[in-house]
C-alpha cells in the first residue's frame, strides 16, 4: 500500500458556483450550464482531487457502505444491481431485468454477462448470491454486521445458473428490487467477502467490479482511485457504459470548512465537500458548480425516546412538534434551496404524502399543551412539574455540518415556550458509539439517513422482524403495528401508498418523529471545469460521467 500526502496552500479567494441537475436523463444537461456548455463532448483524460471532511472509520464493506463519507468511495470501486435516480426511478444495472410473484415472495434477477471484479473473478449468479446472504447476515462474531436497510424477510438466494439469481422472502417484500439500489448494496469479490474483518478493513484488498480501483490509501489523510481501462457496464441511465472519463479521483482528507472551499477557489482541488450554506448565495453568482441534492430518505429530525419522562407524555411530545419554527431554520440556517418538511420523510420519495399541517409552527398551541400536561413556568421561564424541569438534550449529528446550528436556534425556539436545552456535540467515531435510537440517555436521536423504498420505513421503526424500535414502543402501539404489518404485507404500490399515507399522519400526530428540514445532507461546490457528475437517489455525486473541459 502507497502511502502520499497531498498539502493544499491558499492564495486567492474566489469561488464560483451553478447548480447540477441530479437527473440522470439529463446527465449533461446540469443546472446553470449554457446550451453550449450542456453539449460539451466529454473527452478522456484528467485527475481530480475531492476534498473531503471525514473518512470514517472502517473500511470494512458492509460496515461501511452506509457512512455519509465513504460511500463517495464505494460508489466509484463498485457497481450495484440496479441504479435508482434522484426521483426513485428504479432502471437495470448489472441486473438487465428482474420478475416477481403475485404475492412479492419471489424474485428473479437476470444478470449482465461479461462482468468481472477487479480481482478477475466473474460478479456471476454465486457471486450475488455470496453478497444477498452477507447483506442480510452478517458475520456479526467477527465485526461485520447486516446491511441495516436490507430486507430482514430474506430468506435465502439460489443461483439458477450464471447468470440467473432466484431470491425468496418469508414474506411479501416489495421493496427489495429498489434497495438493490441503494448505497449499502455494493457488490464485492466472494474472495473480498470470505477474508476476516482485519483484512477486510484494509480498503487495498478489497474487490469491486465498479469504474475506478483502489491505487493507494493512507488511513484518515487521502485515497486515490484510478479508473479500470476494461469496465464496460455502467448504468445505461447516465448515458455512459464504457471505462470512465477521469484518470484518477483522489478523495483529501481537510477537516476546515473554509480550506476546502479555499483549495478550490485556488485551482489546487476540484470539488470540495460540504461547505457552508451561508457561502452559497454569493458564491452561485461567481460562476464555480455548487449543488445541494436531497436524497430519497428521513427529512432532518428527531427520533423521540417515548421511554423516557417526559416523552412518555403525548401531550409533551406533541408541544414539542408545535414549538419548533422550521421556516426560522431555513431562512435562518440555510438557503432557498433547502425545502420545509412536509412529513418525516423527503418529499421526492416515492409515496410521501403532505402534512404540512401537522408541522406548523404555534408557540401557543405548545404552551397550551403543556399547561394540560402539568409543566408550569417558574421564575426563570423554565417550566417544572414535580419539582424537575422540562428539559431535553440534543446531541447534534456529525454527519449533517449544519446540525450544531439548527440546534442553537431550536434552544432559543424552546426556551421561549418553557424548555430546558441542552446540546452536545461528538465526531463521527464517538457519535456512533454513544448515541443510540432509543438509547437510556437519548431523549431524542437526530435522523440524517437515506433509504431506497418507503417501504422500509415500517419494519425499521418498531421491533418486528429485527426492526430498529425508534421510538422504544415495542410492541406497545396496536395501531403503528397495524399499519406496519400492512404496509409490509403490501404486494402493490396501489395497496401500500394509502397505508403509507396513514402512517406519516400517525407518526407526526404522536409526536413519535419531530421533522426540522428536509435533508440536504451533501452540499458539493466544483471547479467549472470539471463536468457531467450525475446524482443519484441517495444524493452521492459520481464522477464515472465527468470530465474535464478544455
Amino acid at each position: 500500500m502507497t502511502e502520499r500526502s497531498t498539502l493544499f496552500s491558499l492564495s486567492r479567494r474566489r469561488l464560483l458556483i451553478t447548480t447540477s441537475a441530479a437527473a440522470a436523463a439529463a446527465l449533461f444537461a446540469t443546472k446553470g450550464l449554457t446550451p453550449a456548455q450542456a453539449a460539451e463532448t466529454p473527452r478522456s483524460g484528467g485527475d481530480i482531487t475531492f476534498l473531503i471532511d471525514s473518512l470514517g472509520d472502517t473500511w470494512i464493506p458492509n460496515n461501511s457502505a452506509i457512512s455519509s463519507f465513504q460511500g463517495h468511495i464505494w460508489g466509484h470501486v463498485t457497481d450495484k444491481l440496479l441504479y435508482v435516480d434522484a426521483e426513485g426511478k428504479v432502471s437495470p444495472w448489472l441486473a438487465e431485468r428482474w420478475q416477481q410473484n403475485a404475492e412479492a415472495t419471489e424474485f428473479t434477477l437476470h444478470l449482465k454477462s461479461g462482468v468481472t471484479f477487479s480481482d478477475g473473478s466473474p460478479l456471476d449468479a454465486a457471486a450475488v448470491v455470496a453478497n444477498l446472504d452477507i447483506w442480510y447476515a452478517g458475520r456479526k462474531n467477527e465485526g461485520i454486521n447486516p446491511i441495516g436497510l436490507f430486507p430482514k424477510t430474506y430468506d435465502h438466494a439460489e443461483a439458477v445458473n450464471a447468470t440467473t439469481v432466484k431470491v425468496f422472502f418469508k414474506k411479501p417484500t416489495l421493496g427489495f428490487i429498489p434497495t438493490l439500489g441503494y448505497h449499502g448494496s455494493i457488490l464485492v469479490s466472494p474472495k473480498t467477502i470470505a477474508q476476516p474483518a482485519s483484512q477486510q478493513a484494509d480498503l487495498s484488498k478489497t474487490a469491486g467490479s465498479g469504474p475506478y480501483v483502489v491505487d493507494s490509501w493512507k488511513e484518515g489523510d487521502f485515497v486515490k482511485l484510478v479508473k479500470r481501462k476494461d469496465y464496460n457496464w455502467g448504468p445505461a441511465a447516465v448515458g455512459h457504459t464504457g471505462p470512465a472519463f477521469l484518470d484518477s479521483i483522489t478523495y483529501k482528507l481537510v477537516s476546515e470548512p473554509s480550506l476546502r472551499v479555499a483549495s478550490v477557489q485556488s485551482g489546487q482541488a476540484d470539488v470540495a465537500y460540504n461547505a457552508s450554506p451561508q457561502e452559497l448565495k454569493s458564491l452561485k453568482e461567481e460562476g464555480f458548480t455548487v449543488a445541494t441534492p436531497r436524497y430519497l430518505g428521513f427529512v432532518n429530525g428527531w427520533a423521540i425516546n417515548t421511554k423516557l419522562a417526559p416523552f412518555d407524555d403525548v401531550k409533551v411530545r406533541q408541544a414539542l412538534q408545535a414549538g419548533i419554527n422550521r421556516q426560522e431554520i431555513i431562512d435562518t440556517v440555510y438557503t432557498p434551496d433547502w425545502q420545509l418538511a412536509k412529513s418525516f420523510i423527503q418529499s421526492n420519495v416515492p409515496g410521501a404524502t403532505d402534512h404540512s399541517a401537522l408541522l406548523a409552527y404555534d408557540p401557543d398551541k405548545a404552551e397550551k399543551l403543556l399547561e394540560e400536561a402539568g409543566w408550569v413556568k417558574g421564575a426563570d421561564g423554565v417550566r417544572v412539574k414535580n419539582g424537575k424541569p422540562l428539559a431535553i438534550t440534543l446531541h447534534s449529528n456529525p454527519y449533517l455540518a449544519t446540525s450544531k446550528s439548527i440546534d442553537e436556534l431550536i434552544v432559543q425556539q424552546l426556551g421561549k415556550i418553557g424548555w430546558k436545552v441542552d446540546i452536545r456535540a461528538y465526531d463521527v467515531v464517538t457519535f456512533g458509539e454513544k448515541v443510540k435510537y432509543g438509547g437510556p440517555a437519548v431523549p431524542a436521536y437526530e435522523v440524517t439517513r437515506s433509504f431506497i423504498d418507503a417501504g422500509t420505513v415500517a419494519s425499521i421503526l418498531t421491533n418486528a422482524n429485527n426492526g430498529e424500535n425508534w421510538f422504544a414502543l415495542g410492541e406497545s402501539d396496536a395501531k403503528l403495528n397495524e399499519l406496519r404489518d400492512k404496509i409490509a404485507g403490501a404486494a402493490s404500490i396501489d395497496v401500500r401508498n394509502p397505508v403509507l399515507d396513514e402512517l406519516q399522519k400517525y407518526v407526526l400526530e404522536q409526536g413519535y418523529f419531530i421533522p426540522r428540514t428536509q435533508i440536504v445532507q451533501r452540499i458539493y461546490v466544483q471547479s467549472p471545469s470539471l463536468k457531467g457528475e450525475v446524482y443519484n437517489g441517495v444524493a452521492y455525486a459520481s464522477y464515472y460521467t465527468a470530465f474535464v473541459s478544455d
